[in-house]
């Protein structure tokens, strides 16, 4: 898997917060040595303190496995998200990124900049794709969790980002899902977050690049830091005419995620927290 996400030595989240941050070295300095304590008073076993202690150290946890199927999968770091882009579709296979508590304070404006990323010498979409196909240029890592960097918001409108999205979806509940990942984060302190498309073959194309249009949309969201970790998945029909639905309506398990779209999300993980977390989904744990 090649990795070249610029500014990046180790995990991004190590890369903006500990290395630009004495103070933030100093609080974990301090976790590593409370930290039994801290677990005991949890209540928890000996066997879930050192699962979560290990957790809590693995690197690019956001990187889902690669495709055992063939597809097209050319993997693409950017500042703030990483996506696999699918030169078939003209769509990312995935966009996943991380999104911890400090970065929510970002102002930086959104701007924008639809445009293809210059330097993938792929198919890709363009502007005039998108232009009367009743579709919007709808965001997989969004734009609002980009606000911490004036470069990661600009690189978050690459068309490698971007997939066709039914207006209703895309400002509808896909936006209100967005805001309520940005509550969950400020809530648990960090997320990791795997969204993209789900295509078949008999889809639509749009516009003169022959853009796939998704039959649906799915979003996985793991907050690895909490107790012994907790997860969730999503599922969005991409319907012209979705009426608003109650949030929890979408929910899903990470596991039938995995089987809709052929991703194993979190390779990274033990398998005994893999396996838990993704397995179930408790409603309650989420604040809906």
């Amino acid at each position: 898997m090649q990795k070249h996400r610029k500014q990046r030595d180790g995990s991004r989240f190590r890369r903006k917060h500990f290395g630009r941050n004495i103070a933030a070295v100093l609080v974990v300095l301090v976790l590593v040595v409370c930290l039994p304590q801290i677990m005991r008073g949890l209540g928890l076993s000996a066997a879930d303190e050192k699962s979560l202690a290990k957790t809590a150290h693995y690197d690019n946890l956001e990187i889902p496995a690669t495709f055992a199927d063939g597809r097209p999968d050319l993997r693409r770091s950017y500042i703030g998200y990483t996506v696999s882009y699918n030169s078939g579709w003209r769509l990312p296979n995935w966009s996943a990124y991380e999104l911890v508590r400090e970065e929510l304070d970002g102002r930086t404006p959104r701007k924008d900049d639809f445009r293809p990323d210059e330097t993938l010498h792929l198919p890709q979409a363009e502007k005039s794709d998108y232009t009367r196909s009743g579709f919007d240029r709808g965001h997989m890592t969004p734009a609002g969790d980009m606000r911490w960097d004036r470069n990661a918001m600009s690189e978050s409108f690459y068309f490698t980002n971007i997939c066709p999205q039914a207006p209703a979806v895309n400002r509808g509940d896909w936006k209100r899902l967005e805001i309520k990942i940005r509550e969950w984060a400020e809530q648990d302190s960090a997320l990791v977050i795997v969204c993209g498309p789900i295509v078949s073959p008999t889809d639509a194309t749009i516009g003169r690049n022959r853009i796939k249009v998704p039959s649906a949309f799915y979003k996985v969201v793991v907050a690895p830091y909490v107790g012994t970790g907790k997860g969730i998945g999503f599922i969005f029909p991409n319907r012209p005419k979705s009426r608003r639905q109650p949030l929890a309506r979408y929910a899903v398990s990470i596991d039938s995620v995995e089987t809709l779209t052929g991703i194993d999300f979190f390779p990274v993980l033990p398998d005994e927290i893999e396996n838990r977390i993704e397995s179930r989904y408790d409603l309650d744990e989420w604040n809906f």
